[in-house]
Order: C-alpha cells, then structure tokens, then sequence
C-alpha cells in the first residue's frame, strides 16, 4: 500500500489495514477459548484448525503434483462429520481425504490473493422475486406547502425541518453560509459531549455553501436540498477526507473517490459538514473514541444511541445538521433513530447505490436518511435513489410522492399481537393512543400476521458475510485493536462465523428465497402495516426481504423516545411515508426535542 506525504494518511480504495497475512496454528490455537467451542484436541476443530492454516508461501505446485502427507486425516474428518451434519461410511471417508486436502491447497492460494475491501462477491441479490412488476409511470414528487417559520435569529432554526430550511433558503431570507455556520457552530459545542463527530468538514462546507448561494441568488434552485447542511455516517467514502468506519485499524484512512451517494447529495446542493460517529464497523454505537450519546439522556452511556447510525441519530435529534444519511443492516437506521425520537427512512434494498459505502453485509446493507421530519426523508431519498452503472442492485424503479393521497385509499394492516403483548404498561398506552391517532386521520386498521417461518436462523447470511468482509482483519489479527472484545463483538463472530459451512450458508439463502415469497403473498394484500419499534419481529424479516420501513416518534415514556414503524411494498416507499406523514400531522411528538443544557 502506497503512502502519500503530507497528512500521514493512507489515500487508498478501502483495504485491509494491517495487511493480509495468515494465522500460524499457533495464533488459532490461542484464539479458540474466545469462539465458546471445544478444546483444539477435539477431531473437529483439528480439521478446521487445518483448514485455517495459511504457511509461509511456497513454489506454485506443478500441474500434476505427486500426492504428500495428508494434513487433515480421516480421524479429523470423523469428527468434522458431527459439526456438519454428515455421516460416511469409512471408504466414503478415505475417498474424500484427496479432495479435502486439494481444497486445502485452493484456500490458501485464495488467502494470497490481495481483495480491496470495496470489492462485492460476484452474486447479486435482488428482492423483487422473478417475473414481479412495478410501477414504471414517470415519477411524482410533490411536497406539502410550508407554513413559513417566524425566528429572530438563525439559532432559533437550528430544529427546524428540511422542508421549512428550504423554504427560507429559496425565498433567500436566510443564506446557506449563515445556516452552514450556526450548524457549524452547534457541532463544535455539543458534538464533543455527545461524542458523536468524527471530522467536521468546515473548510468544504463553507465552500459549498458559498455556491450554494451564488446559485439561488442567480436563480438556479436545484430543489429543497439546496443549500442544507447534512451529517454522513462515517463509512461513506469521501475524497481527501478521512473515512474511518469508527474502527481503530482505519482511523488514518483516507479514501480517494466519492461514494455515489455523497456525490448526489452534492449535485442537489446540500453543504456536507460533518462526518458522523458510527459502531465500530458497523456495529453498535461504540467506536475508537468511545460510545456516542443520546440527548435526550447525554449523562447515561446505557441509553446511549443505540445502533451502527448511531452519530446520525444523535446529531439529528441535537439540531447539529439539517439532516443525516445512515446505513442499515439489522436495524441500524430505525433502531437509532427510535432512540433518539426522530424519522428513520430504510428503503428498499438496491434503492441507493452503496458504492463507495463500507460493505458489512453485500445482501443487506441499504443507506437512508434520518431527519426530523417525514417529508424531509423523502425529500432526501427523491435526491440520492436510481441507478448509477456501479452498483448492479440498484433498481431502475420510479420514486413516487404524493403527500395529500387519502389514507382511505391505502390498506393498512398492524401488527395487533405485537401491540398487545406489550409488557410495560406505559409504553402499551402509547402504542394504542399512536393507533387511535392514525385512525382519528382516516386510516382503516386491520389485524395482520407476519409469516410464521424461522427466521433467526437466517441471522448466518449476515454474520457469514460480515465475517468475509474482514476476514483479512480477521487473520491478520487486527480486529484484536477494536475496543470491543465481548462475546457479542465483531472480533468473536468474526472468528466464530469461519465456522460456518458454505453449503449452510447457501441453505439460508436458499430459504431466504422461501420468506420472500411469504412476504410478497402478504404484502400483495397490504400496502402498508405498522408495528411497534424497534422491537418487532418484521425488523428481521423485512431486512431480509429487502421491503422498506419508517419510524417516527409517538411518544416520551420515562422522558425517552418511543417510536411507531410503517413497513411498505418494495420499491414503494411512498404508500409508509404517507401513513407516517398523517400520522406526524395528527400528533405533535415530531415537535419535541431535547433540551440543550447540558452543554
């Protein structure tokens, strides 16, 4: 890897950062006390053991090479056979040493093989099931008409939604630089308590405000992003700028290209201010510096913002930035965003391009904004969806938003069980006044029942290839530098999930397919069904199945945000964003934010 002077930092594409060598069997020993299995005297873990070995490089054998010592014996594949659910007879045993130890020699060669880690396994996913068909009529986007705000200086709009922002910004009776630099200001004083900025961007945001003005002033108004200033998650590539996915190993890395959503987001003229704290890669609200905090609760790390968007939510719900984008893999948009009480927008899967965003899980990971009002969610999807020829996911299907469509139209469905088997009491009262409210605005609820299939055990798809993603890290050592080292923590699945066999994790996607078709059946009923969260059972689900969720606040029990989820059809996210727009029109819980005094 090549060093440029200057910055001491590594301008590269995104790869390992401690290199790609191998454990020794000795290193592996030692690490299989963290993987809560067996001593390494056990047959089965003697072949894995084997089979994780990577030497010192040696000559490229010859095409016909004369057969050496076995290194995995039949007796270790006699106790393999318990691990992955086989049974051989003895000869069947002998037949296949050959081939084992071949397949050996093939892992380690693949080991050797430099792979950047912005590189995607040459499959695709695709959520819509073959032969399904969209809407393909030319997109709508619409949004409300603004009450203009009344403010006697910028201070008082630091709360306020993107839509009001804009409407300011258009009619030029505020400027993006004064915006960009009360938002500035607001990050330098609570970003540090609530631990949740990793670089503030000052000098590019100025710059860009300035154009941002230039522009509106000469009369080319680009949309409602014009102008805002916004957070990314800090795993979104951003050239020149350091992009540490909250990890140790990568605190130094500087990516040399943009990710297609930053670049979009330029395009429609948003300021970028900030880059945001993030679970160290992509997991949680810890990274290198420590957890970020939620400000409705800044002193308590218990509650602090809970999910990998962790720095988004905080920095959202603060009144740091106009707005934030996120990324989520199991629930790390909408769990955040509930914790913080503000609007959590995860869209369908292959909605936003995720080049140039770190890769956990190829199959799962989807980016969405977070903001304080539902409109302005779907302002920013209008600005960053469709395709862009470098992620092939990516779906060629029209956004559509049309904020006055009746809810008489639409066939809302909840989820009644999750509702009423609420154990606190408080929060069960909120839920059912959130669900009165909804039907106070027009919306016809009926009882749903989510598939009954057994989801959990899809839950290898993402550690499988989360554990790929890193599996260099992994061997090098250098997840060993990430603070977190509890069973639950990257390192250990890390580890843990090279035990997983290919054949189980091509099963699981396999049976991934089996749920989709379940969904599609439901959701062929429904277009939209709500739920509490981020407690609900379709969060899972609908992250497998790729099918788009947002989540507004609905209530403060104990003085902490609770949240009511709105879960849609694929591609469609209009239909959930209009049942959480009527929603946040009949409630004033949108309203509500934390107070600032403990700065």
């Amino acid at each position: 890897m090549k060093k440029k002077t200057g910055a001491n930092r590594e301008k590269t594409r995104p790869v390992s950062a401690v290199g790609n060598k191998g454990l020794n069997r000795r290193k592996f020993v030692k690490l299989i006390p963290a993987l809560g299995v067996a001593t390494i005297a056990s047959p089965q873990l003697q072949i894995i053991s084997a089979l994780a070995q990577t030497p010192s490089p040696t000559p490229t054998p010859s095409p016909s090479p004369s057969p050496g010592p076995l290194r995995v014996t039949k007796e270790m594949l006699r106790g393999a056979e318990q691990m992955f659910g086989i049974e051989l007879t003895d000869a069947q045993k002998q037949m296949a040493l050959q081939n084992v130890n071949s397949n050996l020699e093939r892992y380690e060669t693949l080991r050797k093989i430099s792979v950047p880690l912005d590189t995607e396994p040459a499959t695709l996913f695709h959520p819509a099931l073959p032969g399904k068909r969209f809407n393909v009529k030319v997109a709508t986007f619409k949004l409300s008409k603004i009450e203009r705000l009344n403010f006697s200086n910028i201070e008082d709009l630091a709360f306020a939604r993107v839509t009001q922002l804009a409407d300011l910004i258009r009619n030029r009776k505020i400027s993006s630089i004064d915006l960009t630099r009360m938002y500035l200001s607001r990050l330098k004083l609570y970003g540090p308590k609530l631990n949740c900025t990793v670089t503030l961007t000052e000098e590019l945001a100025l710059a860009q405000a300035a154009v941002a003005d230039r522009e509106i002033k000469q009369g080319k108004y680009r949309g409602p992003l014009h102008g805002i200033p916004w957070g990314a998650k800090d795993l979104f590539a951003t050239k020149g700028i350091p992009t540490t996915w909250g990890a140790e190993p990568y605190r130094n890395q500087v990516i040399d290209y943009d990710a297609t959503l930053v670049t979009r987001l330029q395009n429609a003229g948003a300021v970028l201010v900030a880059k945001l704290s993030m679970g160290a890669l992509a997991q949680g609200g810890r990274w290198f510096q420590g957890m970020t905090r939620n400000p409705w609760q800044v002193e308590e790390e218990r509650t602090g913002s809970s999910g990998s968007s962790a720095g988004p939510a905080s920095a959202t719900a603060a009144g740091l930035v106009g707005f934030s984008i996120g990324t989520e893999t199991l629930g790390s948009i909408v769990s955040p965003s509930s914790r913080c009480g503000v609007v959590g927008l995860r869209p369908t899967y292959g909605r936003v391009s995720r080049f140039g965003a770190m890769g956990l899980s190829w199959t799962m990971d989807k980016i969405g904004p977070i903001c304080r009002g539902v409109e302005d969610c779907a302002a920013a999807l209008q600005a960053t969806y469709g395709p862009d020829d470098k992620d092939l996911t990516v779906g060629d299907v029209p956004f559509n938003w049309s904020p006055e469509t009746p809810l008489s139209r639409l066939r809302i469905g909840y989820l009644k069980e999750e509702f009423d088997q609420q154990q606190d009491a408080e929060r069960k009262a909120i839920y059912l006044a959130a669900l009165d409210a909804l039907r106070n605005a027009g919306a016809k609820l009926d009882p749903v029942e989510l598939p009954k299939f057994s989801t959990a055990a899809l839950r290898i798809i993402l550690v499988a290839e989360a554990a790929a993603a890193f599996d260099d890290l992994t061997r090098s050592g250098g997840t060993n530098q990430l603070s977190g080292q509890e069973p639950g923590d990257w390192p250990n699945t890390f580890r843990s999930s090279r035990f997983i066999p290919a054949v189980e994790y091509i099963r699981a996607q396999r049976a991934r397919t089996l749920l989709m078709r379940e969904m599609d059946t439901l959701m062929s009923k429904w277009d939209v069904f709500v739920s509490p969260a981020p407690g609900s059972a379709s969060l899972l689900v609908t992250n497998l199945t790729g099918h788009p969720a947002v989540c507004v606040p609905c209530g403060f029990p104990k003085g902490l945000p609770q949240s009511i989820m709105f879960t849609g059809g694929l591609y469609d996210e209009g239909a959930p964003l209009r049942v959480a727009l009527a929603f946040e029109r009949a409630t004033n819980w949108h309203q509500m934010h934390p107070k600032m005094d403990w700065a």
